[in-house]
């Protein structure tokens, strides 16, 4: 199964994640990486608007052309209104992997689309229990670098989901994009076409 689109897709990330789900979802596209400032202060009270902010942020820094279709996306993990963004060195990444421990968090990830002069913006919600962590297992995790590029310091699809107990909602949402939710979206919006079929 494949779609097809009546302009260019471009995907405003460099992350090798969310290019494997599009790629998975039959979509054809092409990566222009957006290098803003993700440091934008986080308000506990809206955490869907803030992802979402992001994803703006990153789908306007690629923006070139209305004959473009961008999709750009920011995930972040939050717990009792604390925003657990990529790790900045290796303690920061065992002081997140250690304050989850144990305990339910959330992982959003906000979506924007820019496309025909219009912005549609959604965020996918996940939440995720840890089991309780052992300093050992997180420090061997910390030290083979996965955790470096992540929000709240782990993988689900990597040697992260060691440490979870359990999830509700979607998976890709934590993987860093809701990718059925997209496509859904998308192909409302006419933006996406069954290849030998219609929307």
């Amino acid at each position: 199964m494949k779609f097809i689109s009546l302009k260019p897709i471009v995907l405003a990330s460099s992350s090798p994640r969310r290019k494997e789900l599009l790629q998975l979802a039959g979509i054809n596209f092409s990566v222009r990486p957006s290098d803003v400032d993700e440091d934008v202060p986080f308000t506990p009270e809206e955490p869907y608007e803030y992802a979402v902010r992001l994803s703006e942020r990153k789908a306007l820094a690629v923006f070139e052309s209305e004959e473009e279709i961008i999709i750009a996306a920011d995930t972040i993990v939050v717990k009792d209104g604390k925003v657990f963004p990529k790790p900045e060195d290796d303690a920061q990444a065992i002081d997140f992997l250690m304050e989850l421990s144990g305990e339910l968090h959330e992982v959003i990830t906000g979506v924007t689309i820019l496309a025909n002069g219009k912005t549609i913006q959604f965020a996918g919600l996940s939440q995720v229990k840890f089991r309780k962590l052992d300093e050992e297992l997180v420090s061997a995790y910390v030290k083979s670098g996965d955790a470096s590029d992540k929000a709240g310091a782990y993988g689900i699809q990597t040697q992260g989901m060691l440490f979870v107990e359990n999830m509700v909602g979607d998976y890709q949402n934590i993987v860093g994009l809701p990718v059925s939710d997209l496509v859904n979206r998308m192909r409302q919006e006419g933006l996406l076409i069954l290849e030998g079929g219609g929307a």
